[in-house]
């Protein structure tokens, strides 16, 4: 594939319909007519000599090298929109674009991204707040350079390093009759009240499999999603919870390891055919670096919770 014969307008016009997959809306999002858009996308296929999507059903879907073809556009536009805001602000910086949960914003990466980001550091970063899929997806769509997620199985398009394993635990008030344990065992979920992320979520899913194998009656008392939104309805009383171990436990609550729960294994990653620039390879040496520093930064928390 010889990307440089390619039209520079006609990638463009294809990164939109790629994040659409709709010609219809497409169009209308580049001002041009829907024929227009249909010309310049056959076009592209024609000076690739390849076929950029399929029709699937009514749905339209991009082949593996229209996913290639889409990732390489976004960059380009990517590039292209920080040329024009340099131009405006006198300033051309590049930028870094990761891809992560808010709990990992929140408990695992602090320090990794201030030590990348201080004073007069360079590159800029940008940050999209994503869940695991949806991290994955950036990262193979060309949107972020870098995702952070938890993976029980590194998809073949990807390249990942373990950042950490983060266990759970079980959180309830300082007064409650496990509070003193050392550990619990999912046995001793047993009839509890429990805060819970939506039905679907993975680790709503995760948890009913557990106690469903085991035979353990449990009850949801509220649906949350978030770590934080859930750590706060515990505080209000409104049942226990299950949450990430690297969760910082609010006052009055007290967070027990939970044994028999899988442990999630993060990893930084990112796509197989796009090795890491300076700049990016910079961020993940930083994350990995520090990607167990939320253990030590937990300890007092966990002394005074």
């Amino acid at each position: 594939m010889e990307i440089p014969r390619t039209n520079l307008d006609a990638l463009q016009s294809f990164a939109v319909f790629a994040d659409t997959l709709n010609f219809s809306e497409s169009a209308r999002l580049l001002h041009i007519s829907q024929p227009a858009l249909h010309a310049k996308v056959r076009k592209l296929s024609e000076q690739l000599d390849a076929r950029l999507y399929l029709r699937v059903g009514s749905a339209l879907e991009l082949t593996s090298v229209g996913e290639q073809v889409a990732r390489h556009a976004r960059e380009l536009l990517s590039l292209n929109r920080r040329f024009v805001k340099g131009l405006e602000t006198g300033r051309d910086k590049p930028a870094v674009t990761l891809a992560a949960g808010e709990g990992a914003y929140l408990y695992l990466l602090g320090k990794a991204l201030s030590q990348f980001s201080g004073p007069g550091a360079s590159p800029h970063l940008e940050l999209l707040t994503r869940n695991r899929d949806e991290s994955i997806q950036a990262v193979r769509a060309g949107q972020a350079q870098l995702g952070i997620a938890p993976l029980s199985a590194v998809p073949t398009d990807l390249r990942a390093v373990r950042l950490t394993v983060v266990g759970q635990a079980l959180v309830v008030p300082r007064t409650h009759a496990l509070a003193a344990r050392r550990s619990v065992r999912l046995r001793d979920l047993k009839d509890m009240q429990l805060i819970v992320p939506p039905a679907g979520k993975p680790h709503r899913e995760l948890l009913g499999r557990l106690l469903q194998a085991e035979s353990i009656p449990w009850q949801p008392s509220l649906e949350a999603n978030g770590w934080e939104l859930m750590l706060r309805f515990a505080q209000l009383g409104f049942g226990a919870t299950v949450v990430n171990a690297c969760c910082r436990i609010p006052k009055g609550l007290v967070g027990i390891p939970l044994s028999g729960y899988p442990p999630l294994e993060y990893h930084v990653f990112h796509a197989a055919d796009r090795p890491p620039n300076p700049h990016v390879q910079r961020l993940m040496d930083a994350l990995l670096a520090h990607g167990d520093h939320w253990q030590a930064a937990l300890q007092p928390a966990r002394k005074t919770a």
